[in-house]
């Protein structure tokens, strides 16, 4: 069986272990994963940051779950879970190897968020957009594999204390040592801040169009003045190769790109890891995305994907 793709944004069963969907009969093993996919897809890709790997683990830990007994089986969803994570803390390891030789800054592969009347709470909604924001997960690829398994069930999903020491067959203790370590690191690397999504677009809207006006001026005023710009190419399209760091520096790169783009671009509006982000298209094709973080009304960071490999996502939502 190849399960359908998933929205890693999405989530099902609820945010957290009370919200559970109508069981089908454990007799339909196909039933029961689907029931579960969502929800084991945006674990995943919290987990590893690419879509791509996301849906390649659930995808094994579908095939676990075939060839299992499932008569031994109590819960499904526990028993899906503990195997997406520790198959995703696998190939978390292996992943972070490789990136060590990565060309330039890493920024995760962009997905984009719809959740859908499953989640028509504000709060919640807020909290699961944060949860696959690009700078959390640039701060999560700071953490150990368990760590970042332990703050995804917990703060993403609500997963109590007991059943995430079952899922990683840890003590509680150790489990709660761990939660205290990454919360503590993710509150340092990236601090929260409240920003009101249609300010978030309008402010997004009018520091690209300075950018692709060349206007200095108007990009100075919008930039913190410790701003920074992450680009992200992979070393396969033009992006800077290191963070750009202070509002002169990077309102200059961006004054300086766009008198040098040779390329016609359009442009259109998604909301991608959480956030307003614009898409930019040359001749149909997906070329690039431009997000921004805002910090007290201003723009704190600038990050833009030119990664082809990581684009290929969006081209086929």
């Amino acid at each position: 069986m190849t399960t359908d793709q998933s929205n890693p944004g999405e989530v099902a069963d609820g945010a957290g272990p009370a919200g559970y969907a109508d069981r089908p009969s454990p007799a339909d093993p196909t039933a029961v994963f689907e029931t579960h996919r969502a929800m084991l897809t945006g674990v995943a890709y919290r987990m590893l940051g690419r879509a791509a790997d996301a849906e390649d683990v659930v995808q094994e830990a579908w095939l676990r779950w075939s060839a299992a007994d499932r008569g031994d089986v109590r819960e499904p969803r526990a028993f899906l879970v503990r195997v997406t994570t520790r198959l995703a803390i696998d190939r978390l390891r292996q992943a972070q190897s490789r990136r060590e030789s990565y060309v330039g800054p890493w920024l995760p592969e962009p997905v984009v968020t719809d959740f859908g009347p499953a989640v028509p709470d504000t709060a919640e909604r807020a909290l699961l957009a944060d949860s696959v924001s690009l700078a959390l997960l640039v701060v999560l690829e700071s953490l150990s594999p368990l760590e970042r398994a332990v703050f995804v069930l917990r703060e993403a999903f609500g997963f109590p204390f007991a059943e995430i020491a079952a899922v990683l067959d840890r003590g509680e203790a150790a489990v709660r040592q761990l939660a205290a370590r990454a919360r503590k690191h993710v509150d340092e690397g990236r601090p929260r801040y409240d920003v009101d999504p249609a300010e978030r677009r309008d402010l997004t809207e009018r520091f690209l169009a300075a950018a692709a006006g060349g206007d200095l001026d108007a990009l100075l005023a919008m930039l913190a003045p410790d701003a920074r710009l992450v680009g992200d190419s992979g070393g396969k399209s033009k992006a800077p190769l290191r963070i750009i760091e202070t509002a002169r520096k990077v309102g200059r790169f961006l004054v300086g790109a766009s008198q040098r783009a040779d390329e016609v671009y359009e442009y259109r509006f998604e909301e991608v890891n959480g956030a307003p982000a614009l898409i930019g298209l040359v001749g149909g094709r997906i070329d690039a995305v431009f997000q921004i973080e805002v910090r007290g009304g201003l723009v704190a960071c600038v990050y833009i994907l030119r990664n082809p490999d990581k684009l290929r996502g969006l081209a086929r939502g």
